[in-house]
């Protein structure tokens, strides 16, 4: 018999595969409806496992976090009857093959190279910023500081996109779509844990927001998955209004843990002449009779 409570700590390849068995619809994986009452949602078990060609007691031992060692084609066939997309395949693969590794010795501070503070600096037309895997702001430029929030009157501590997301309502209430801009970050810092499972202060940071915020706790819980990609955002600046950005990500090859985000506007667009406004806003803001004019300054 499934008993849906079933729970295992540091199990993380088996809380994935159950949640993701949860959320697959049987009629979607091709199974017939055989009339008899489903106690929980989404796939059985048993179902799972007929579609991966695997026993039951397999996939309750893996599920129950009492099985650590799986194959690359048993993992194959899990994702493909899960219907796992390409970042949840990536994941499944990514914890099953952690769960047999050694612990890693903690990273120290993260610097930001001289050259890259330059970069920032010299990007005028451009909000930029320079981010760790956890999502805490490590540098960043004025026209960083005018499009999201004064990150030098910020602690070191709170000076993390996710944290600010959730929990400074002013952050939060530039996104025009809060929601689905927190379900991303939510799913990013998924990914980001099961390639770091040792990572203390990612660990803190999962805590904290749990403890602090529902939302955050319901959507960790639901075990979604994204890496990195380009996204397009919509703002609601209380200086210029609706912008419509494109949020581009870069790797820093010298620091693979450090990458550069870039907010750019469509070229021509109403979004581009809001952004420009604002950053000349943002280069003079003693200028303007505004009462949102505050001293923005980034890095000297």
């Amino acid at each position: 018999m499934e008993h849906p409570d079933d729970t295992s700590d540091a199990n993380e390849l088996g809380d994935f595969l159950r949640a993701r068995r949860a959320g697959l619809d049987p009629r979607r994986a091709g199974l017939p409806d055989d009339g008899r009452l489903r106690r929980v949602p989404g796939l059985r078990r048993e179902e799972l496992a007929q579609l991966a060609h695997v026993s039951v007691d397999y996939v309750v031992r893996l599920e129950q976090g009492r099985t650590r060692r799986v194959s690359r084609p048993v993992l194959d066939a899990l994702a493909d009857a899960l219907q796992l997309a390409p970042d949840e395949r990536a994941y499944l693969f990514t914890v099953a093959d952690l769960t047999q590794a050694a612990p890693v010795r903690q990273p120290g501070k993260q610097q930001v190279h001289r050259q890259l503070r330059q970069l920032l600096d010299g990007m005028h037309d451009i909000p930029a910023m320079i981010l760790n895997r956890r999502m805490d702001v490590l540098a960043w430029n004025r026209g960083a500081s005018a499009l999201l929030t004064d990150f030098a009157g910020l602690s070191a501590h709170e000076r993390n996109l996710i944290r600010l997301t959730f929990l400074d309502d002013a952050f939060r209430s530039l996104y025009a779509d809060w929601p689905r801009a927190a379900r991303e970050c939510v799913a990013v810092l998924r990914m980001e844990a099961g390639r770091h499972p040792n990572d203390s202060a990612l660990t803190n940071l999962v805590g904290e927001l749990s403890v602090r915020d529902p939302d955050f706790r319901a959507w960790w819980g639901s075990h979604q998955v994204r890496g990195p990609r380009q996204l397009t955002k919509t703002y609601l600046h209380p200086v210029v209004g609706a912008l419509t950005l494109d949020v581009q990500q870069f790797s820093v090859d010298t620091q693979p843990d450090q990458h550069l985000v870039a907010y750019t506007a469509p070229a021509d667009s109403p979004s581009q002449e809001a952004l420009r406004f604002l950053l000349q806003w943002a280069a003079h803001p003693t200028d303007q009779q505004d009462d949102h004019a505050t001293e923005q300054g980034g890095h000297r």
